[in-house]
């Protein structure tokens, strides 16, 4: 039986439903058998055609079945750009499967509407496969209107939290794939194991805790008002690193797919940020990254905006958008990593990817392994995380889209925001990012989603936030990376590019900086102006001395002037801004 004709034997048999008429030329579908006019169509697609061999005659009909049985359920509208679509609906071996087919898809030869549908398991006869396109576009617009996005996260008509699999909230949106993204958002399991096996064990270690408030954390930042960035797990190769990133990967799906190299592009940095909108994006192994590219990547991350580009027709594309936490790891910091390419750190790419001690801890990473020794631990551990994921944050969704509950989420982060009290703006913007990860963990634990007692979250939130504010200390970044590059630059050059401004003769000094003055048995550095900015890279020369006047590093100054005159050894005078090496200490060990 070829596929284009209908199956003769069974007509008559009283199961097949029987109907009336077909429409030519045209296409109908068909869930079963059917029986029309006598004859019996099997379930599928089909395209009921009329064959006219001369304008006298009348036409010759014939059926030619096309496809599985495919349904177009809805017109859908795109969210961000408003392109039209259709929804269409289909089965593969007894699973339901949906697929949203651009109208702009339609356009060409019908191989980007095909592709897709064959990829998720359409069966199509070959021959006849040019009527799937033509038969999608045949469908005027239907009743049903569903909007799409292409994002994962809060979708903000609606109200609903989108997932490539599952939307929660609404059944008026749609995921619109391309069918080609990984399964990133995926299960495995179960809630109660995970709880057991996983979450349970993260009790007594503050960077397990932390890295599950941090997975967690995500769909509340909008809720909030909270902006995106990250913690960077800074600690030596097998330390544990890993194992906590994957403990927080699991927060949504496997953490061999959810997790990414640092190793990309800044494309790639967009892609794959977008695609983890409203949750977490766990960047693994630091060094892999290139030192040239990582604090832009951390300020992408951190911002939410890729790139803007533009189409061959010089229109503006739209701009790839997202808000969430990252959770990095590798074994050295951002700044120092950055340094080995040349580049001087940013203060601001360090606050947007603060650094977390995972490497000096009890057990390496670890505080607690619960009466085992440390490679047991990691072990049982981490066959946990391959067997159990994918529960818990679609679990906390489901309590955020209350109303009550989102009404009362500033008012629950406030109150914690006041444990994580500090003075200055900037490490302001790092409490902000701390405090909301305590309250994913609290509410989390609220709701019985993680198996920890009350405050657990905030306890060891607080606890790394503090560790980190007594290494960086509660003051300007900026200040301090200045008057750090100023100690630095003295202790590298003070003996060699320095000499004795009293001294009867100037002694020999290759690439001078300026002199020293011996005061009171210590010594008071003479920067000329060039040696100024050039041991404070990346900084104007005006922004230097604002930080030196707010720190009183200018020991002496005439009246007027942040310089001081000095008579140089052998003749002539010159002005020197005058340096306290002690006001350089850095502003946070003493916090």
């Amino acid at each position: 039986m070829s596929n284009h004709e209908p199956h003769l034997s069974l007509v008559g048999n009283p199961n097949v439903p029987e109907r009336e008429g077909i429409q030519r030329p045209g296409f109908a579908t068909y869930d079963g058998p059917v029986n029309i006019d006598g004859r019996l169509y099997r379930a599928g697609t089909w395209y009921h055609g009329i064959k006219q061999t001369s304008p006298d005659e009348p036409g010759q009909p014939f059926d030619l079945w096309i496809c599985s049985p495919l349904y177009i359920e809805a017109e859908t509208i795109d969210s961000d750009d408003g392109s039209i679509g259709r929804l269409v609906r289909f089965y593969h071996r007894g699973r339901e499967l949906e697929y949203v087919i651009p109208m702009e898809a339609l356009a060409g030869k019908g191989d980007d509407v095909l592709k897709p549908l064959m990829r998720q398991g359409l069966i199509v006869d070959y021959h006849h496969r040019k009527y799937i396109p033509a038969f999608v576009a045949s469908h005027h617009t239907p009743d049903v209107v569903l909007e799409t996005t292409t994002r994962p996260g809060w979708h903000e008509r609606s109200g609903a939290f989108v997932l490539p699999e599952r939307i929660i909230g609404s059944t008026r949106v749609r995921f619109q794939s391309s069918g080609r993204e990984a399964k990133i958002f995926d299960t495995r399991g179960s809630l109660a194991a995970w709880q057991q096996e996983v979450a349970t064990p993260c009790l007594g270690n503050p960077v397990l805790i932390l890295s599950v408030c941090c997975a967690l954390a995500g769909p509340l930042l909008k809720k909030v008002g909270v902006n995106g960035g990250g913690i960077h797990l800074v600690g030596d190769s097998s330390s544990g690193k890993s194992l906590a990133q994957d403990v927080a990967a699991t927060i949504w799906g496997p953490p061999d797919r959810f997790k990414v190299s640092w190793d990309m592009s800044g494309g790639g940095v967009e892609i794959e940020a977008s695609s983890r909108n409203d949750t977490v994006m766990i960047n693994d192994e630091m060094s892999r990254a290139s030192p040239k590219q990582i604090q832009g990547h951390a300020y992408a991350i951190a911002n939410g905006t890729g790139k803007g580009t533009m189409t061959r027709e010089r229109e503006g594309r739209p701009k790839n958008y997202w808000r969430l936490l990252a959770l990095s790891s590798g074994e050295r910091s951002l700044s120092d990593h950055a340094a080995m390419g040349g580049s001087t750190a940013h203060a601001g790419a360090e606050l947007r990817m603060v650094d977390i001690n995972a490497g000096t801890r009890k057990y390496r990473a670890f505080d607690d392994v619960h009466g085992m020794d440390g490679e047991t631990f990691h072990r049982i551990l981490t066959g946990a995380v391959s067997r159990h994921y994918g529960h818990a944050g679609p679990a906390l969704v489901e309590h955020l889209i209350e109303e009550d509950v989102a009404n009362g989420l500033p008012w629950r982060f406030g109150e914690i925001r006041k444990r994580f009290n500090v003075t200055s703006s900037q490490a302001g913007r790092v409490a902000d990012r701390f405090a909301v990860m305590a309250l994913a963990g609290e509410l989390a634990s609220e709701w019985e989603i993680l198996p920890w007692p009350p405050e657990t979250a905030i306890h060891a939130c607080r606890l790394l936030f503090m560790e980190w504010l007594a290494t960086i200390g509660d003051g300007n970044a900026e200040d301090r990376q200045i008057l750090t590059a100023l100690a630095d630059f003295i202790a590298l050059h003070g003996d060699s590019r320095f000499s004795d401004v009293n001294a009867q003769m100037a002694a020999h000094v290759s690439h001078r900086a300026g002199f020293y003055e011996i005061d009171n048995g210590r010594r008071l550095y003479l920067f000329n102006r060039a040696a100024l900015v050039e041991a404070v890279e990346g900084y104007s020369r005006d922004r230097i001395l604002r930080t030196l006047g707010t720190h009183d590093v200018l020991a002496r100054m005439d009246e007027g002037r942040k310089q001081k005159n000095y008579r140089l050894p052998g003749g002539g005078s010159a002005r020197f801004f005058v340096i306290d090496p002690d006001k350089l200490e850095p502003m946070g060990g003493a916090q």
